[in-house]
């Protein structure tokens, strides 16, 4: 299903200018939340940001790379949810939460492992004790670019689960392969070199604390990365026991597994999106499932979609998933 029905803000129609206008202009803190640590199974911190307020519906938000729950658009999904009268659990990814004191500076995770586009042992945990805690309000979630791949994975891979009734993921990378490569052309180094210097800097991290433990990670190699494709052989494939970043890449695309999802998802891309080709969003039509409703836009970028006018902005995508979801939850419960 097309999704025509955004129109973008009249001096944002460029896809650069979409994707980087919230994250220049929106407030990092707009909600007030307060900060859980769950311990996992391998002894590990996931650190999770609640709303105070609880609701007929609760809401759990997965961020995309090198994001948090600060992250411009998990913050602006945070204020709609808690307007609509909603509860919701922001999921920080290992090594991702921010200093309550900054939000630019980031809590390392205690293990060797991090986080990474499939991971998604971390979601099953945090999905089980959300249900457990609130095994009668109905839970959905929502998942921002790599957080989107991650949970579509997690959905392929759990076909029958009952845990969430919902899902909506937004800019997913769905062939990770794909999107590696075009990010090496055109604008794309301007993006990928805010994320191979953090990724940088918490896989030296991991080398100066583990010593021995650390010593899968390529730090010569890593030290020269500036592409994706570096950066997954030297250090995020070998973290997280794969053979090489195209071992990775296809095993936590989440193109592979959107067949085998029966439950019902909310899937937004643009054709514009400056991180993926869009002849992968035509992958996804002819693999998916009926069960996902995938909404493209001739326009949006990754992670924009800023309609409205440029001094009031409507935020499209986030208001979407909010009242598609909200909707797909109350009608499972009645």
């Amino acid at each position: 299903m097309q999704g025509q029905d955004f129109q973008s803000a009249t001096l944002l129609r460029n896809p650069h200018l979409q994707t980087v206008w919230g994250r220049l202009t929106r407030p990092r803190r707009l909600v007030d939340t307060h900060r859980e640590v769950f311990q996992t199974p391998d002894d590990d911190d996931l650190i999770v940001d609640h709303l105070h307020s609880t609701g007929p519906v609760h809401f759990v938000l997965f961020h995309g790379l090198e994001g948090s729950s600060n992250s411009v658009y998990i913050q602006g999904l945070l204020r709609r949810i808690a307007d609509m009268g909603f509860g919701a659990s922001a999921v920080n990814f290992r090594s991702c939460a921010r200093d309550p004191n900054s939000v630019l500076r980031a809590i390392p995770n205690r293990q060797l492992r991090l986080y990474h586009s499939g991971e998604t042992s971390d979601i099953g945990f945090i999905l089980r004790a959300l249900h457990d805690r609130l095994p009668d309000v109905p839970m959905v979630a929502f998942g921002g670019s790599l957080g989107g791949n991650a949970l579509l994975k997690w959905l392929g891979e759990n076909p029958e689960q009952e845990i969430i009734r919902a899902a909506s993921v937004v800019s997913v990378p769905y062939d990770l392969r794909a999107g590696a490569l075009w990010l090496e052309r055109g604008a794309g180094p301007l993006y990928v070199r805010g994320f191979v210097r953090s990724l940088k800097a918490k896989a030296r991290e991991k080398v100066s604390r583990f010593g021995e433990r650390a010593a899968v990670i390529d730090l010569e190699r890593l030290e020269r990365a500036r592409t994706f494709r570096e950066i997954d052989d030297s250090a995020t494939a070998p973290i997280h026991g794969f053979e090489n970043a195209e071992h990775y890449w296809d095993e936590c695309s989440s193109v592979r597994f959107v067949r085998a999802i029966r439950t019902p998802v909310l899937a937004i891309s643009s054709r514009d999106d400056p991180f993926l080709p869009h002849d992968v969003i035509d992958d996804v039509r002819r693999e998916a499932y009926p069960s996902l409703d995938l909404r493209v836009t001739d326009r949006g970028g990754h992670l924009g979609f800023v309609g409205g006018r440029i001094m009031r902005p409507d935020f499209w995508a986030e208001r979407l998933v909010v009242e598609w979801l909200a909707t797909r939850a109350m009608e499972k419960r009645q």
